[in-house]
């Protein structure tokens, strides 16, 4: 199982596998599904009713959930911005969020402690609720054991579907945070754009952190920050991203921008600018048990097709515990 969910996914990610090319890889995927799927070509409802098919969906929930996670934890913001974990069902779903209220220190006169106790390790548990989400198919693994599609081809369509809506829920979570969800941890500025006002909004998350502070927006906002003085190295940011990557010496992370679900519409705003601190996991992303391959029954279609029941659980929430700054630039 291990071996050929190890070329399965090399051949999706980099066209081959060790020694294997891409046309070697699809021949030894084709024969090791033929081989679980009871040494035919074709899917057989009775061999997979009476258990002949041992292993075959193993390999592709194996594969499927493998690239999903690996896409992304390929993603800059979600490196940067998401606190990830693998549950199993059942597991304790718990985060620690501390509190980061400093201690207040007190003037005492000589010889006396009778003062104020506060509290060390104030902070809380959060829990992230977890939802299965599923896709259900037809044909597709069907045509892959016949030979008369590339297997990557199968396994990009659900993961690809999978990840896309992973994301958009981490970005719905992150778009829906404001001063009233979260309170005192947000800063608000808004306006035109005004250099003199985005540094002292840095310098206000800074402060309060006693951290480094980084600038999190799209691209298309990340154009909109054109520092007064600009160095030769920034023109080069400029001509290989398409914006500076630096603005007064605090770091840009750009996020993907992403559609609406089922839209053309944008779904991140390009007028925000994000003033967060160099450690801040703000996003908790959960993914929870086993990913689930179900064969439907082609005797209840009309069209005899085959149906694939794919799930995956996972959960998202924001957990904002050091402050940070919002510029909405009209």
């Amino acid at each position: 199982m291990n071996d050929i969910v190890k070329i399965a996914y090399e051949a999706y990610k980099f066209g081959k596998s060790g020694n294997y090319s891409e046309a070697d890889t699809m021949d030894v995927l084709r024969k090791e599904l033929i081989e679980a799927n009871g040494g035919s070509t074709k899917l057989n409802f009775k061999a997979m009713r009476d258990g002949k098919c041992i292993g075959l969906f193993a390999i592709v929930e194996e594969i499927i959930s493998r690239i999903i996670v690996d896409e992304l934890k390929g993603n800059e913001f979600f490196m940067n911005f998401v606190d990830y974990k693998n549950l199993a069902l059942g597991d304790m779903n718990e985060f620690w969020t501390p509190n980061n209220s400093l201690f207040v220190v007190s003037d005492t006169a000589e010889g006396t402690h009778g003062i104020r106790r506060q509290r060390l390790n104030v902070g809380q548990k959060i829990t992230v609720p977890t939802v299965l989400k599923t896709i259900k198919i037809y044909d597709e693994l069907n045509r892959v054991l016949a030979g008369r599609i590339d297997f990557n081809e199968f396994i990009s369509l659900v993961a690809t579907s999978f990840k896309k809506k992973a994301f958009n829920d981490i970005y719905s979570a992150w778009n829906s945070v404001t001063a009233a969800t979260i309170g005192a941890t947000y800063y608000p500025t808004a306006g035109s754009y005004d250099e003199e006002k985005l540094i002292d909004l840095i310098a206000h998350v800074e402060a309060a952190t006693d951290k480094v502070a980084t600038i999190v927006c799209t691209k298309k906002a990340a154009r909109k920050l054109k520092p007064d003085v600009i160095a030769d190295s920034a023109k080069e940011d400029l001509y290989d991203m398409g914006y500076y990557g630096k603005f007064n010496g605090t770091s840009i992370v750009t996020m993907k921008q992403v559609h609406i679900d089922n839209t053309d519409n944008f779904l991140l705003d390009d007028n925000k600018i994000y003033i967060v601190v160099s450690d801040m996991k703000p996003i908790k992303f959960v993914t929870e048990g086993d990913s689930l391959l179900l064969m439907g029954d082609p005797m209840s279609n009309a069209d005899m097709t085959q149906e694939f029941f794919y799930g995956e659980r996972y959960g998202v929430a924001v957990v904002v515990v050091d402050k940070f700054g919002v510029y909405e630039i009209a």
